[in-house]
């Protein structure tokens, strides 16, 4: 590959700051919406996720929405310009580790819903909306490139903090929908940035060239060390639908279980992503 290529292909992707608050301010309304038509019993339903029931993954996705404004609003502290920003993949494949600093706010956060909205779906969807007001209020801000925010994880530009909370509202709305059977519908752009912020970390989480891994219709990436391909068919090739490979890639769903459905779809001797997945847990 050329020089000039090789460089375009490294380079960070950006995201629209008009589309990606718009995809955003769907898909809140969409979990807004499936609250308010839960069964009453529903928040005490497992989640799917390891300790946690509907009501926790509920307040999670309340404080996820609120983390924008939450953190536009903290001074700045010395020497943030001059620290290197992180960058969506980073913060991808970064995630795991404060897994047990976000199941206790998830827990506090609960407590509050129920402090001032009391229990049941109607309470999750009243913060969700009070929520969703707090993130309205700070769209002017939210969608910078050159505000940085003090991310915990280390400098990120206001923008990229923004399209984090497609990624935290897709996957939660996947996972509302399938622990409770209520269908809850995911925006088109926020799934194309959510799978394209995916496909970035798995890129940069295993970097090489041996596999090409494809999520028609949003994104194509290069992946695992190995043997460059440089024209024609590539030899290693994984192709999956948007929602299979964002459950693949958040540990939703296992490599073998998509082989076995038939919606992953995988060809050549390296073509299998078992050890590199999943990207965001």
């Amino acid at each position: 590959m050329p020089t000039a290529k090789r460089s375009a292909a490294r380079r960070a992707r950006t995201y629209d700051p008009e589309k990606t608050w718009t995809a955003l301010t769907a898909q809140v309304r969409a979990v807004s919406a499936a609250a308010r038509g839960l069964d009453e019993g529903a928040p005490a339903l497992p989640s799917g996720l390891p300790g946690w029931d509907v009501g926790l993954l509920l307040a999670h996705v309340v404080d996820q929405i609120e983390a924008t404004p939450r953190l536009l609003a903290e001074p700045a502290p010395p020497g943030l310009a001059g620290r290197a920003v992180v960058g969506l993949p980073a913060w991808a494949v970064s995630t795991a580790g404060i897994a047990d600093r976000l199941d206790e706010r998830a827990r506090r956060e609960a407590e509050r819903i129920a402090a001032e909205y009391g229990t049941g779906p109607a309470a999750y969807a009243a913060a969700v909306d009070a929520a969703a007001e707090r993130l309205a209020a700070a769209r002017p801000e939210a969608v910078r490139t050159d505000r940085l925010l003090p991310h915990r994880f280390g400098p990120m530009t206001a923008l990229d903090m923004t399209v984090t909370r497609l990624v935290e509202l897709v996957v939660h709305s996947d996972d509302l929908t399938r622990a409770t059977g209520a269908a809850v519908p995911l925006d088109r752009g926020a799934t194309a940035a959510v799978v394209r912020v995916l496909a970035d970390a798995l890129a940069a989480k295993a970097p090489g060239a041996a596999v090409e891994v494809r999520i028609p219709p949003f994104a194509a990436v290069q992946c695992i060390a190995g043997p460059r391909h440089t024209r024609g068919t590539p030899p290693n090739v994984v192709e999956a639908d948007p929602l299979t490979w964002i459950r693949l890639a958040t540990g939703r769903m296992s490599w073998e279980a998509a082989r076995e459905e038939g919606t992953v779809t995988a060809s050549g001797d390296r073509a299998d992503l078992t050890e590199v997945l999943p990207v965001l847990a």
